[in-house]
């Protein structure tokens, strides 16, 4: 059992790794204001980036799904890790040794599952690229250069070799510490009849990395005419490898295609290789799947759908290749960016292109000029005659549905006008209804013509699992909107609001998750003890939070900007009197409603004590509303 990871070097850990740049690792962020910055969400499908990440604070949150917390937090959460695997993977990325607790730490057999694949991996593809040099790899030195790739390149991209004899890597493997069971769950080997042997045999090897730069997998080319397997053999998927959900290249091509808003989306590693060193560095490879949603997911983070963005397709010339286009298609209204195909001349694919003409002619195909809708909707009428006007309404039936769920309308009519056109209809109004009656009709049977009621989560109970998440809060009561403000202030600026803000009770909130919250600040020790270190008391808070649905909304205060132009002592005293002097109005009226009931006839004692309440009472607010925060 792997010994506990020591607090200190937890807290070590979060100091170390900014938040901001373990999250810029999965998506592209941007500038959100107030020192914060903000980007698609990893955890859900957006339009608009409602994801928000505050370095001083080293907190995140999403406040479309709700998701939210520290650096740890992310990293477990985008990588299904554990919070032991993530403590780890991030004191690797500082340089911090971890001491690990009740009784000495084994790295051979205390690691993360994770954690030790990915190690594997990394072994492997070490082993993979001194294999190159061998004199058995010669054929696949050869197979490089044929295709212009100098031993520079193979290095740059970390190209290997897989020696031909049965087990080479799985011994090397064991030499380093991994068990059978490690080697062969993480695909690296397979069982053979007398155990283990190597799965790449006598192969060239490329090395799969996810966005963060893990080698997660393998794709290795057939390289001999007596090697009966199939020309590409990939990892097969894995607990850290997911075939639809990586993309080869992404590692050396995510800052490119942030920072240019651009991505080119190729067939092969090869192609990857040809346009980078070609001078198009945004190329990117699906990993032997077809292009899809995951694949989308992981682009639509770092182009930002900004409205510029632009994502060029490249497809062989040949039926396959137009498939793949169609199928690319058929998830084009899955982005926010213009889509593009890119067909090279004689179906050569870039690899192949650069052979042939150099690197200029790969810059070139790599330029959108093609939309993609055009070119599949060309494609799926081209079998139709259209000269008779069965061949045209045959092929307007299969196009016009594929049109409607184009989700943009004003982009909808214009394809609807270009269909008429391809199509030569030439009453187009004709075309644009169909496709807007079908987008209609869609929509309907999608809506389903009921509403779902939601039920607010508990804040003093742990939640259930299926719960709902968000907060059921009316934002438009004055009261509710103060008491977040106040609450934004003493996890953001404790400074402005100690020690007074300690004196409130969780009574003085009416909002159940905005009391929860400040019971949870209290139970830390209090806002005043935020002054010194802000990290260490937001840390505490969240530690401090009974249950995760009070944790996320401690996070998502912690995170929001301040409603603001000049935060300072001021603007936190407005809202410090603002929640005490409602809550004082309150108990005015209890204590008013107290007397109502007591009437002309109750025991005079009680009666003077009540009224004695009622006018302490009335002075304080009389006081707050006449010296503001000097009352307090």
């Amino acid at each position: 059992m792997a010994g506990r990871i020591n607090d200190d070097d937890v807290k070590a850990v979060r100091d170390a790794v900014p938040i901001d740049s373990v999250v810029s690792e999965y998506l592209q962020l941007r500038n959100a204001g107030g020192g914060n910055l903000k980007g698609l969400c990893p955890f859900h499908d957006e339009k608009s980036p409602s994801f928000q990440v505050s370095p001083s604070k080293g907190l995140f949150h999403c406040f479309g799904c709700q998701e939210g917390g520290d650096t740890l937090t992310f990293v477990m959460k985008v990588d299904h890790l554990s919070f032991s695997e993530a403590v780890e993977r991030l004191a690797a990325k500082a340089g911090i040794t971890l001491r690990y607790e009740e009784g000495g730490y084994n790295p051979a057999h205390q690691r993360g599952e994770r954690i030790r694949l990915v190690e594997a991996h990394q072994v492997a593809a070490r082993f993979y690229t001194e294999q190159l040099d061998s004199a058995e790899a010669e054929i696949g030195r050869k197979f490089l250069a044929e295709r212009g790739f100098d031993q520079s390149a193979a290095q740059h991209f970390g190209v290997g070799y897989s020696p031909a004899g049965w087990d080479h890597l799985t011994r090397y493997l064991r030499g380093k510490g991994f068990s059978d069971k490690e080697l062969v769950f993480s695909g690296l080997s397979q069982e053979g009849r007398r155990g283990p042997i190597d799965r790449f045999r006598g192969r060239l090897m490329w090395p799969i990395r996810d966005i963060s730069g893990d080698v997660v997998g393998f794709g290795a080319r057939k390289l001999r005419d007596d090697d009966n397997g199939p020309k590409y053999l990939n990892t097969p998927d894995t607990a850290i490898y997911k075939k639809s959900q990586v993309l080869y290249g992404i590692d050396l091509a995510k800052k490119e295609i942030a920072k240019s808003s651009r991505a080119v989306v190729v067939e092969g590693y090869t192609d990857v290789m040809a346009c980078h060193l070609a001078g198009v560095p945004t190329a990117i490879a699906t990993c032997g799947t077809a292009f899809g949603g995951d694949h989308i997911k992981i682009l639509r983070r770092l182009l930002m759908d900004n409205g510029s963005a632009k994502v060029i397709f490249t497809f062989d010339g040949d039926a396959a290749g137009q498939k793949a286009a169609l199928r690319a298609f058929e998830d084009d209204q899955k982005f926010a960016a213009e889509t593009f195909i890119a067909v090279a001349p004689d179906g050569m694919d870039p690899c192949e292109l650069r052979l042939a003409k150099g690197d200029e002619a790969v810059r070139e195909l790599a330029e959108p000029r093609n939309q993609l809708f055009e070119f599949a909707i060309r494609q799926m009428v081209k079998n139709y005659d259209l000269e008779t006007p069965v061949g045209r309404a045959a092929a307007l039936d299969e196009a016009a549905p594929i049109v409607a769920r184009i989700k943009n309308s004003a982009s909808q009519h214009e394809v609807a006008v270009q269909l008429a056109g391809l199509l030569g209809i030439l009453d187009t109004q004709f075309v644009v209804k169909r496709v807007s009656q079908l987008a209609r009709w869609a929509r309907e049977r999608g809506s389903g013509g009921g509403q779902q009621t939601r039920q607010a989560p508990s804040y003093d109970s742990p939640r259930p699992t299926a719960q709902p998440s968000g907060p059921a809060l009316n934002l438009r009561s004055p009261a509710h909107r103060t008491e977040r403000e106040l609450l934004k202030l003493a996890l953001q600026h404790p400074e402005l609001v100690s020690p007074a803000f300690d004196a409130y009770g969780a009574d003085e909130f009416t909002a159940p998750p905005y009391a929860a919250v400040r019971q949870a600040i209290a139970d830390a020790g209090g806002a005043e003890l935020g002054v010194p270190d802000a990290p260490a008391y937001l840390a505490r808070v969240r530690d401090a939070a009974p249950n995760d649905t009070v944790r996320a909304m401690t996070t998502e205060l912690a995170v929001e900007a301040v409603h603001a132009k000049t935060v300072d002592e001021t603007y936190a005293g407005v809202q410090l009197v603002q929640v005490r002097l409602r809550a004082v109005d309150r108990r005015i009226r209890d204590v008013q409603g107290t007397l109502a009931r007591l009437g002309a006839h109750a025991d005079p004692e009680q009666l003077s004590a009540v009224q004695n309440e009622l006018w302490v009472l009335q002075q304080y607010g009389q006081s707050l509303r006449n010296k503001g925060a000097d009352a307090l």
